[in-house]
């Protein structure tokens, strides 16, 4: 098989890695790729948001799969032209995107379907949703409509907190993301990640993570794009997980499918469990980033198979094999994110690492530069192993990290902390 992966980050080294492992990829081409992807794939110069320029390169490079990571090109319809192609896409139409396109358009699927999720109100005016947030007081929840790149969600601890969020996201700072605003109670309890796959009627969870959205260590500071994670997540034990297909995401598919616009690709559904109940928090309709990253290196070469599936609509043929056994990603990014940082570092000892089917160091924000790796994002490296314990996993991550030769990066220190501190 001949297969494209759109994108070029942390996820998209991931996912190629674990299509390499699978005998059946004869040609693998990442668009753009990064400098970590470069040692295991072709990378391709294309504009991944023009779908007609991904489809006319699809069919001259005789590809078989197109594999979409990032949810951009998902917005902007490409799988919609690669599927009018007759190109097997792994990724769902841009209409069935609007699932995390706009977090309103989720709350009136939940509303339709019946999903538990957050009260929520949502807002084209600052003044009325200043009213709103007066009225109901905090903590509350203050999100940017449209995509955000993950960072478009404000956790208001106070009502002033929350007033400031409005504000800025009116004025501007979330771009068009902010024109519009959902303002939803805050949910007590613990956060965790289910991942599915759809082929537009049948339905595979294929593994469960948690991450660490906070910058600092205990889970403090601003919120990022993730600063590590951990899979399988322990809060989503069996029973959980059975009332999560049942009660979210089930009912979320079958009423995407009664609207006309089936989903087919990967479902992230985000979240909350206190008493044993889970809540919708939100969906993204790709891999998680950095949860891709455990997922892959427990999945290994099987992801081929089942994304394969997936876009070939025969999931009901396919199951997932999982190993008893954990894995985690420690991210590190460079000095002041997510705030301004410097790019253009040199990050040296990498080719000292172990690269197996335990340790692997997969590359988010870099390139290369007169034949040294250096710094090209926030988001830099993405540290990952795999363990019988999610200590061990825990411990060969850290151990690798500490042989990272970059003086202006810096990682949290407790990724699995929630997991591991009752262990």
């Amino acid at each position: 098989m001949n297969i494209l992966i759109l994108g070029g980050g942390g996820r998209e080294h991931a996912l190629a890695w674990a299509v390499k492992q699978n005998p059946k990829c004869d040609r693998l081409i990442v668009a753009p790729g990064n400098a970590g992807i470069a040692q295991i794939a072709e990378c391709a110069d294309i504009d991944i948001l023009d779908g007609a320029s991904v489809a006319t390169f699809a069919e001259e490079n005789a590809v078989d799969l197109v594999i979409v990571g990032p949810e951009a090109p998902l917005a902007a319809g490409v799988a919609d032209v690669l599927r009018g192609a007759g190109i097997p896409v792994l990724g769902p139409s841009a209409e069935a995107a609007r699932l995390e396109a706009s977090k309103g358009f989720t709350k009136e699927i939940c509303d339709a379907c019946g999903a538990p999720t957050a009260r929520w109100a949502r807002f084209t005016e600052a003044e009325a949703a200043r009213d709103h947030i007066r009225a109901k007081g905090a903590p509350i929840v203050v999100k940017a409509d449209g995509l955000a790149a993950g960072k478009g969600v404000i956790v208001a601890m106070t009502e002033e907190e929350a007033l400031a969020a409005v504000d800025d996201m009116f004025a501007g700072a979330f771009g068009a993301a902010g024109a519009e605003v959902v303002i939803e109670e805050f949910m007590q309890g613990e956060e965790a990640s289910l991942f599915v796959l759809c082929d537009g009627k049948n339905v595979l969870p294929i593994g469960t993570a948690q991450d660490h959205k906070r910058v600092g260590d205990g889970d403090t500071g601003p919120n990022t794009g993730g600063m590590g994670a951990y899979s399988p997540a322990p809060v989503l034990d069996d029973s959980v997980l059975q009332q999560a297909m049942d009660q979210i995401v089930r009912p979320t598919i079958a009423e995407m499918a009664r609207r006309g616009t089936p989903f087919q690709g990967v479902l992230y559904a985000g979240l909350m469990i206190q008493d044993g109940r889970p809540r919708l928090v939100e969906y993204n309709v790709r891999f998680g980033d950095p949860e891709c990253q455990a997922l892959m290196m427990r999945l290994g070469a099987q992801a081929l198979d089942l994304m394969q599936a997936c876009a070939e609509g025969r999931l009901d043929e396919v199951s997932v094999n999982w190993a008893d056994d954990h894995a985690l990603t420690v991210v590190m990014a460079a000095r002041g994110y997510p705030g301004s940082y410097e790019k253009g570092t040199v990050i040296r000892g990498l080719d000292a690492l172990p690269e197996d089917s335990s340790h692997m160091v997969f590359h988010a924000g870099t390139a290369e530069r007169d034949g040294a790796i250096v710094a090209a994002g926030g988001r830099v490296l993405n540290v990952t192993a795999r363990g019988s314990s999610l200590r061990e996993a825990r411990d060969r991550a850290y151990r690798m990290v500490d042989r990272i030769d970059w003086p202006q990066g810096f990682c949290r220190r407790d990724i699995g902390w929630r997991a591991l501190k009752d262990a």
